[in-house]
C-alpha cells in the first residue's frame, strides 16, 4: 500500500505518493521513496512527475523567487527542465518541458497570489516530517542576462560614475584657484611674494 500525502494552500494542493523505507525501520505512515507527485492548480492543467523532477522544480521556484526578492531586472530561470521569467510585476510565465519525446512544453501564467501559494506549498513539504525528501542545497543562479547583459553595465557605471565626477570636481575646483592666485616678484630678492 502507497502512502499519500497532501499539503495544500488556498488555490493549490501538491500531492506525494510513495513508500517508507522499511530498511531504515521507518514508520509505515511516512515516505521516503516517492513514486509519483502531483501539483494541482485551480483553473489550470495537472503538473505531476517523478522524483527525479520534483526537486529540480523546487529549485527552480526558490531561485526564481530569490531573484523577484532582489529586485533582478528581469527576473528569470532556465533550465532543461523549466523555464520561468516575469510577464510583467504580477503575471509569471512558466514553461514546463517534458523529458518524453515529442511533448509540447506546457505554458502557465501564474500571478503572484497562485506562485506564492506553490512556494507554501513546497515549504510544508520541506518541513513535513512525514515525507523525507534529499534535500539539495538551491545553486547560486546568476542568469544569462545578468552575466553578460545590460545589467552589468549598469552596475559598472553605477560604481566608477561617482567617485569620476568627484575627481573632475575637485580638479575643476583646485584649477579655478589659479585664477585668482597671483604673484608677483620681488626684484631685489627675486622671491616670489604672495599679495
Amino acid at each position: 500500500m502507497q502512502n499519500k500525502f497532501s499539503f495544500n494552500q488556498s488555490s493549490v494542493s501538491l500531492e506525494i505518493i510513495g513508500l517508507p523505507d522499511y530498511s531504515n525501520n521507518e514508520n509505515k505512515d511516512q515516505i521516503s521513496i516517492i513514486s509519483q507527485w502531483k501539483l494541482t492548480i485551480v483553473d489550470k492543467p495537472l503538473i505531476e512527475g517523478k522524483i527525479e523532477h520534483l526537486g529540480p522544480i523546487m529549485d527552480a521556484f526558490y531561485i526564481y523567487s530569490n531573484l523577484l526578492i532582489k529586485n533582478e531586472i528581469p527576473p528569470i530561470y532556465e533550465s532543461k527542465l523549466i523555464d520561468i521569467k516575469a510577464d510583467n510585476l504580477h503575471i509569471h510565465n512558466i514553461v514546463l518541458k517534458s523529458s518524453k519525446p515529442n511533448v509540447k512544453p506546457l505554458v502557465l501564467k501564474l500571478g503572484n497570489s497562485l506562485l506564492s501559494d506553490i512556494l507554501n506549498c513546497f515549504d510544508q513539504l520541506n518541513e513535513s516530517p512525514k515525507v523525507r525528501i534529499r534535500k539539495t542545497d538551491i545553486p547560486t543562479y546568476i542568469p544569462k542576462q545578468l552575466r553578460f547583459g545590460l545589467n552589468k553595465k549598469v552596475k559598472f557605471f553605477n560604481f566608477f560614475i561617482p567617485p569620476f565626477i568627484a575627481i573632475c570636481s575637485l580638479i575643476l575646483f583646485s584649477s579655478s584657484f589659479i585664477y585668482f592666485y597671483s604673484p608677483f616678484e620681488n626684484i631685489e630678492n627675486k622671491e616670489l611674494i604672495n599679495p
